[in-house]
């Protein structure tokens, strides 16, 4: 079996390892904008070791950030400050990707670090929208305009307008943002989702819009790179998205040239009730990658290096996404290299290669 330093290949991609930077926002753009923080920010897991550097969830539309600091790449203007990133990333020896997204009820937010609300129209905040006219809950209480079939026309316009905008930049890996109770996963789910016509009630209609959409991506990003979609794989909660769901979608997602799923779970509504622990959402990308056929990545609270070896050596995910553990330690994977007896299998920067 493959160990967690071993090269992937998917399509024409291949990553020096099996261990990739998680989508983490910053709300540090301006006006969507990548700044020198996020250069900083993601050329440092590229010289860390990393093998794959998704960069945060980018917006299709200015609409569809989370907040007023997110990352976009709904205009020309954004494309050479991310190809600039990419650049040094991929001079690095990592692979630069970019996930696509749209948030839906949860748009128009505050910053975390201010407190997270939904901001008034008159306060910086913008109208929002959704599959349907139910509010997320509390601190984000803004009820969304329910999309019209032009509404989701335009979304998906947008969705393939990024794609290009992406490819222009230099990214080779896609990802769509369907979890986390942002735009997609809001179609998928029953909870948010409780329209009456061909986007919504069953599941056919339920996961229409996501099938839909990475249909419209996959024309024009190119065959030879990966396209790969972040589901919430359980909404952790009675009458919810689910796994079982979850396994057919992927199938279906694998007839529609996706090339690996992200499985992680949650963010759909407030009262969920999700068991925290080490390793708690790797069953997700062990079934779906077993049942469904396509090759997953594994992220929630991976931390220890013994871990992700043993998640990729036993067959349970073909990646491992970091996200916090690599706020802590840029250079997690040259750590965990050492850690593990293989530090034949990294090269640190010749800058830094005293140190390691």
């Amino acid at each position: 079996m493959p160990h967690l330093f071993e090269p992937l290949t998917i399509k024409s991609v291949t990553l020096r390892n099996r261990i990739g930077v998680s989508p983490m926002c910053q709300y540090s753009s301006d006006d969507g904008v990548a700044t020198d923080w996020h250069l900083v920010h993601l050329g440092s897991r590229a010289t860390g070791g990393a093998g794959l550097v998704i960069a945060e969830a980018t917006a299709v539309s200015a609409e569809g950030r989370i907040t007023p600091g997110d990352a976009g790449i709904w205009a020309d203007k954004h494309v050479e400050p991310i190809a600039r990133i990419n650049r040094f990333v991929k001079a690095q020896g990592a692979v630069p990707g970019i996930q696509l997204a749209h948030a839906g009820r949860k748009a128009s937010a505050a910053r975390p670090w201010e407190g997270g609300a939904h901001l008034a129209d008159n306060a910086g905040g913008w109208p929002i929208m959704g599959p349907s006219a139910l509010a997320f809950g509390a601190p984000l209480t803004k009820v969304p305009r329910t999309m019209s079939a032009a509404d989701i026309a335009r979304v998906q316009a947008e969705f393939v307008a990024a794609t290009k905008r992406s490819l222009a930049a230099g990214c080779e890996w896609l990802e769509l943002h369907s979890a986390h109770g942002y735009l997609g996963h809001e179609f998928l789910s029953p909870l948010s989702n409780q329209r009456t016509d061909a986007y919504g009630g069953s599941f056919d209609n339920r996961v229409r819009f996501l099938l839909e959409t990475t249909r419209a991506v996959r024309e024009v990003w190119p065959e030879q790179l990966p396209l790969t979609v972040r589901l919430s794989c359980t909404d952790w909660v009675e009458g919810g998205w689910d796994l079982d769901q979850s396994v057919e979608l992927s199938r279906r997602l694998k007839a529609e040239g996706v090339d690996l799923i992200d499985c992680s779970s949650g963010g759909g509504v407030p009262s969920a009730k999700i068991p925290i622990g080490p390793g708690y959402q790797v069953p997700f990308a062990e079934r779906i990658r077993r049942e469904a056929g396509v090759a997953t990545a594994a992220v929630g609270m991976i931390t220890d290096p013994k871990q992700a070896d043993e998640i990729i050596r036993s067959g349970q995910a073909d990646v491992v996404l970091l996200a916090r553990e690599f706020l802590r330690d840029p250079n997690w994977p040259l750590h965990a290299a050492r850690a593990l007896g293989q530090i034949k299998n990294v090269t640190p920067p010749v800058q830094y290669g005293r140190a390691f």
